[in-house]
Parts: structure tokens; sequence; C-alpha cells
């Protein structure tokens, strides 16, 4: 289309034709979206889509991750017969290799978790994957594993061909437009001025790979990536290499490998990667590369040679330096943006681009065409960033960590350790000295646990039993016995003000808070498929002032859920109170005697029951105090406002002594909520699960005649039998290590996966929580007559399953 032709105006505009653009494009053409145009500044494919190597591997550590790479997969498989061009799409299978005995427990583990997600990803021999290819030395090799249904394809070909695709249904395509500007008026895209002209539109998708970042900048939107360098080679025909040659994976190498005209494609992910374009992507940069770095690449080239020794002798056609976009934790970005309403994202694959395409553009296309994502989109929502993310320097040095860690072994519980510490609570000095050692979410650093005794103070990951174990089994046991003191001053927190409050918050969440001041509300914000968006805890301050608590990595989330559904009209505002106040959350049967030691107000059962919230004074210090608990006894939150938290945790302290108080972490509150049967947002519960199917029935205003968001869904769903339900699964020997992601196998048939996984140290038991799944309908008899088995790394054991708490299910120490 030539620059006169483009139209004033279209309803939806995309930037960027890549292959995530012009799948985003094909997508809402077969919608039936046709008033939208792709705007491409050069060619399409001229970014980084043209020189990707073009693996398609499908199993992510998220089910729903995974089902969007099969929908690639699924996309490529037609997308040749229905278009007339080329694909370069071959399923020949993808080769996973395991050199030594914790890899090969990482790669039992993923072939599990493809199992659970109903994949087909078969545990080989090293002479059963040599054989599958033959051109590999096996030596050090322990063991592979193959997914039959993963391929390869030709990227340039796929845009192309989607490209086509769009066109067919009527997507227009602008090739050789430039961007200048993004309007947005009162908080709402409203056009894109060109090189071209002014084009109007109710949407904007930005899938513009590396160039994102700078063009949400226009906008007001935070895109988080950077450019990082990746380097790979092509070599010449190499006798022995057949067409039909499974994609290679070697992590131990962290090298790949896939064939290309009877040769090889062979890459790495180094560990030590070189940004580019820290002052601005040069402009006129398109089908281009960055100079043969050789000397950087030959560590690599050293590790390849120990795998396939043939390369020795091979012919080399180019090596390929092509600057790709990736993320501060290697996760792309999908979804709309919170800052402004209408601006959608597509970017950041991190070298699976082409893997994620299809599945990622048709997600994309639905989530701008219905408003809301196809399903539980967490791991790649846009609103999974904060402010730490807003600073491009520190998020480049943690892109930086994740691209090196790309193919190193994912550890459970393992923490990132580049740009910390960054968010600190005013108790983190005082934490590091009592033996704190910190993780970090959203920047914040916070203690998972406390080493004493002459532990060393950080962590040692392991696939058993790793080196805090002991550690949070005391913490645990405080808890339980005396009492813990955690600091949760990363909480996220809001206050909804306005002579509407009430009636907004009334619709927005599905328990009752239309309660008197005074009180907390544990409730689940729906949507309108009665998906979890939010669960969170409400404390009515006063007749038009509500405080909201959350998750720490929920808060550009929760913040933007709430804001954009307070129903237009209501006087209501939400405000980010996060900074002003640090957490301290005292628990156990020892919690009232010691704070009672520093207040004269009344702590007892009658005085300040359990639900309640109050303002009250400690060692001198004004605290909005909730009786509320994650860890099943019972306690406080204390909201403190910052100036005063050293004081009170020093009181604190003080009075704990002669009570045992200990300070504990997040892993002993994670191990003290799986025996509570408290549900985690992104574990357990999330969108594309109902307070029904979850178990948290009791938490909804169903009973009433109050309207709320999603009310008409879970009615629908209360009227015939559930798909799921969630259970709790203990396993008897206590060696058996649950991650999440084991198989639940029901009288010998799939039945589901597990979603999270601990140990439970009062049970002396792992504990593990997943949906009982049966498209015929389940419910409590059919889920407790059943008999259970997990699978844990390619081995069964037996399980036994519950719908009850594990631990106190009549909450009599919770309300003590």
């Amino acid at each position: 289309m030539s620059a006169p032709d483009l139209p004033t105006s279209a309803r939806v505009v995309i930037i960027g034709g890549g292959i995530v653009g012009t799948s985003v494009a094909y997508h809402l053409g077969k919608m039936g979206w046709t008033d939208v145009i792709l705007l491409e500044r050069n060619k399409l494919s001229s970014g980084s889509t043209w020189h990707a190597a073009g693996l398609v591997g499908q199993l992510r550590t998220s089910a729903n991750i995974t089902q969007l790479l099969g929908e690639s997969v699924a996309l490529y498989k037609r997308l040749e017969a229905e278009t007339g061009l080329a694909t370069g799409w071959k399923m020949n299978g993808g080769l996973r290799l395991a050199c030594n005995a914790d890899r090969w427990t990482e790669v039992k583990r993923q072939a599990t978790t493809a199992k659970s997600f109903g994949l087909d990803m078969q545990l080989l021999t090293p002479k059963e994957a040599q054989d599958l290819w033959p051109l590999m030395t096996i030596d050090d090799v322990v063991g592979a594993a193959f997914l039959p249904t993963d391929g390869q394809a030709n990227p340039s070909d796929i845009t192309q061909a989607l490209a086509k695709g769009a066109r067919m249904a009527g997507v227009t395509i602008a090739e050789e437009i430039g961007v200048e500007a993004i309007e947005v008026e009162h908080g709402r895209v409203r056009a894109v001025v060109t090189t071209a002209g002014r084009i109007a539109c109710e949407k904007l998708v930005i899938c513009a790979g590396m160039w994102s970042r700078a063009l949400g900048q226009l906008a007001g939107v935070n895109i988080p990536l950077v450019p990082v360098q990746h380097q790979y080679m092509v070599t010449e025909p190499i006798p022995g290499v057949p067409r039909n040659l499974p994609t290679l994976r070697d992590p131990d190498r962290l090298t790949y490998y896939k064939e290309e005209v009877g040769g090889l494609v062979a890459g790495g992910y180094e560990p030590n990667p070189i940004p580019w374009a820290m002052r601005g992507i040069p402009d006129g940069f398109h089908f281009q590369l960055l100079q043969e770095d050789w000397e950087h690449f030959e560590p690599t080239m050293n590790l390849m040679l120990g795998r396939v020794p043939a390369l020795e002798s091979a012919g080399i056609k180019q090596l390929i330096n092509g600057p790709e976009s990736f993320t501060p934790d290697g996760n792309f970005i999908l979804g709309e943006a919170p800052e402004v309403r209408g601006i959608y994202v597509g970017a950041g694959f991190n070298a699976f681009g082409i893997a994620s395409g299809g599945g990622a553009g048709m997600a994309l296309a639905e989530w701008v065409a219905k408003g809301e994502a196809p399903y539980d989109l967490w791991p790649v929502d846009i609103r999974r960033f904060g402010a730490n993310h807003r600073d491009e320097g520190w998020v480049r040095t943690r892109t930086l960590e994740a691209y090196a860690k790309h193919y190193t072994m994912a550890w459970p519980a393992e923490e990132h350790a580049s740009g910390r510490p960054l968010r600190r609570s005013p108790l983190y000095d005082r934490l590091k000295a009592a033996g704190a050692v910190f993780g970090e979410k959203l920047g914040w650093e916070r203690a998972n646990w406390f080493a004493t005794d002459g532990e060393e103070p950080r962590d040692r990951y392991s696939f058993e039993r790793p080196n805090w174990f002991a550690a949070v089994g005391r913490e645990h046991e405080a808890c339980r016995e005396r009492a813990a003191l955690f600091d949760q001053s990363s909480f996220a927190k809001f206050e909804l003000v306005g002579r509407d409050a009430e009636a907004a918050l009334s619709w927005l969440c599905a328990n009752d808070v239309s309660k008197p001041p005074g009180t907390l509300t544990y409730t689940q914000l729906l949507n309108a498929r009665g998906g979890i968006e939010c669960d969170l805890t409400v404390a009515r301050l006063a007749p038009e002032r509500y405080y909201i608590v959350t998750g720490t990595g929920f808060a550009t989330h929760d913040f933007e859920w709430i804001a954009r559904h307070i129903p237009d009209g209501l006087e209501a505002r939400l405000i980010e109170v996060t900074s002003a106040h640090a957490v301290l959350s005292l628990f156990g049967p020892k919690a009232r005697d010691i704070l009672g030691a520093l207040t004269s107000d009344d702590l007892s059962n009658a005085g300040f029951p359990f639900g309640r919230v109050r303002e009250v004074t400690i060692a001198g210090a004004p605290v909005i105090a909730l009786r509320v608990t994650y860890v099943g006894e019972l306690g406080w939150e204390l909201h403190v406002p910052a100036e005063f938290a050293a004081t009170v945790f020093d009181a604190l302290i003080e009075a704990g002594r002669p009570h045992g108080l200990a300070l504990a972490g997040y892993r002993a509150i994670e191990t003290l909520r799986l025996e509570k049967g408290y549900r985690a947002w992104g574990a357990e519960i999330g969108p594309d699960h109902s307070p029904l199917v979850a178990g948290l029935g009791w938490a909804v205003k169903l009973r009433t005649n109050q309207p709320f968001l999603g009310r008409e869904a879970l009615e629908a769903q209360r009227a015939k039998p559930l798909p799921r339900l969630l259970a709790a699964f203990t396993v008897d020997d206590p060696a058996i290590v649950l991650l999440g992601r084991e198989t639940i196998y029901r009288n010998g048939v799939r039945a589901g996966w597990l979603a999270s996984g601990g140990f439970g140290y009062t049970l002396g038991k792992p504990i593990g929580y997943g949906y009982v799944r049966d498209p015929a309908g389940v419910d409590a008899g059919y889920v407790l007559s059943g008999s259970y088995e997990l699978e844990v790394a390619g081995a069964r054991v037996a399980a036994t399953a519950s719908l009850a708490p594990l631990y106190d299910p009549q909450m009599t120490r919770v309300k003590a």
C-alpha cells in the first residue's frame, strides 16, 4: 500500500510486521475484524524475525503457556495449505539431553510436566537418543527426552504466509510506514501519527520487537525489554545429516541445533551475553546483522565440538550475530498496558518468538477483540511488572542474568542475584543482621529464611531437600508452638475512598464488603466468566474509606483491575499506599501475650475478634491492626507507618523474648499456608478458576441479592456438575519432594496435575494441591472416592486426597 492510500482511521492499528504482528493481524482477520491495518517501518520480517533460528518447542512450566505454544504448532501445520505459501514447517520432534544427575532429574520432572499437560515426552537412553541424532557423541549423556510434536520452521516464510492469510481475510498491511507519535487522550489511545499521516484508532497493538520499548514510551507505556546480541552459525551440508533430523537442545553445553539444507544451524546461550544499542537502536537498522564476534563465540563453539565432532571439518557458511529482544524474567510480554486503555503489547520473545508467534498472535487478537485473554496468561502478562521495571539500566542488568540462565539448571525456588538490593523495607538491615537470607519480588528484598547456629546464610539449590529445609522447619515450628514475626512490608496496599466506595467495591467483590467500619473481608474479584482475577483482603476503616491488601507481585495487576472496573459515574478513587506502611505479621499461640505487653488496647477474643480491623497504639506508634492470618494461627498483621517500623519491630522482639518469639521468612509462610489449605493466586487460583471449583464458595455472596461482576457465571456453574475441584494431596514418604506440576492419577487414569507442592512440617508429610478433573463432572463424593497416585519425576507414588484443610479444619487456633 502506498502512503496516499493510507486510511485516516482504523479500528485497530498494529505496529510491527514480524511474526507476532502478522499473527495478530491474521487472527483478527479470522475473527472478522477487517478494519485493521498493520504498519511496518520497512518490509515484513525485517526486524529480528528474518534472522531467527526457527526452533519450535512447546513445553513450558505453565500449562496455559504450553497450550499457547501448541496453538503455534497447530497453526504452522495448516498454514501452507491455507495460503499456498511455503512455511518450512517440519514436525521432526525435539530432543533434550541430560549429562549429569541433577539435569536428569530436571528432565524427568519436565517429562512428568509434559504428561500432566497432555504432551507425549518420551524418556530415552543415551543410545536411543543417538539413534535419533547420529552425529552426536554420548559419552557424557545420562539420558534424554524426546517430544515428537516439536519441530522447526522458516521464520520469514511463516511471516509471509501469515500476512497473506491476513490479507485474504481483509486486513490491510502497509510497508515502509514509520510511526512518529502516539496520541493519548484521557488515558485512552486515540491515534497513531505515521510518516504518511495520522490514523485515528480505537486500539493499538505494539508488536515491534526490540523497538517496542521506545514505541511504548511515545504513549507513556513501559515495556521492559532490551536488545541482546545472539549468535549462531550456519554450516555447509554435512554428511549424515538427514532432512528429518530432530531439533536438539544440549543445555549442559548451553547449545542448540537444527537441520538446515543438509547442514546445521548451531547456537547457544553464553554466560556472558553482550547487550546492544544501549543508547537506542540506530535509524535504518533493518535486514541487518551485527559484526561477527568469533572470539565471543569460541567458548560456545568448543562446547559444540565436544558434542558434534563433525563440526570440526564442516564448512561454515555464516556466523549470524543478530540482536533480539529479551526481558528481565525470560518470559515474553502480552496484554493491555496498565497505563493506557486500548494499547496492547506482544513483544520481548527471548529468542523463542517463532515457537510462540502463532499462539501469541491468537491470544493477543482475542484479548484485543474481547477485552480479556482467552485463558489465564499471568506468566507473560505485562501487568506482572512494577516500579523497578521502569529503569532501563535495571532492566538490562536483570535481563542479561536471565539470558545467561536460559539453559542453566532451573532449580526449585531459585532467586535472581542481579540488580539487588533495590527496594528495602525499613527493617532490612535489622533482618540482615539477624541472619536473613533474602529473596526478591518486584524489586523488594524479602526474608526467605533465617540462618542460625552456624548455618551458611545463602541458598544452595537442589531437587532434593535444600540447605534451608531445617531452618524453615524451625520457623514453622515456632509459629505453630510459640510465635513468629514476619516482615511483610512488600504487600501491595491501596485505599479506595469516596462517597461511592462501598457501591464500587460491592460490584467488584464476590464477598460482602458492605459491612460496618472495623470489619475485614477476604474476597475474590471475578471476571465475567467467574474466574478469579484478584484475591485480597478488604478492611473497612470508615464509611467512605477502604484499605485493600494484596500480594507483592500483584501490585500492578490488582490496582489496574480495580481501577478499570469501577463502574462509570461512581465517586470512588483508588490510591496506591504501599510505601506508606511497613507490615509486621505476628502469628502463633503466644501472639496475644506478646502484643498485649506493648498496648493498652483490648486484644481479647471478645474485644478484638477474628476478621476485625482497628487502629491501635503499639509501643507508642499508631498502627492499623488486622486480625487475619495466612498461616493458620492466632495473630495480627500490623500495618505500621514506615517511620515507626523500627521502633515497633524492636519492641516486639524484646517483648517476645520470654515467649520464644522467632523471626521467620516467606518459605515458612508457604509451608504453613499449605497445611492450612489457604489458596495462592497464580498457583491454585486465577482467572480460569471460579471460587466454586477452588473450594471458596463460602466467600461468595450468592445467597444475597447483591449484584456483582461474575455473579451470572457462578450461578450458571452452580446449576450443573463442576468440571474440576481443588483437592489437597499428601504422600506418606517424607523423602518425596513435591514441587508442583506432578501428574495426578485417579484410579489409574490421568486426572490433572499439582498446581503447587511443598512440605508440611507439622504433618511431617509432603503436600500438594491440584484440580481433580473429569469432563462428566466432579463433586466431593467423586474426589474422595478415588484411589490416587502422583507421578514424581517419572515414578508413581501413592497419595491421599482431602477437601478439608489438613491442619485445624475447625479454625479453633485462628479464632483462639
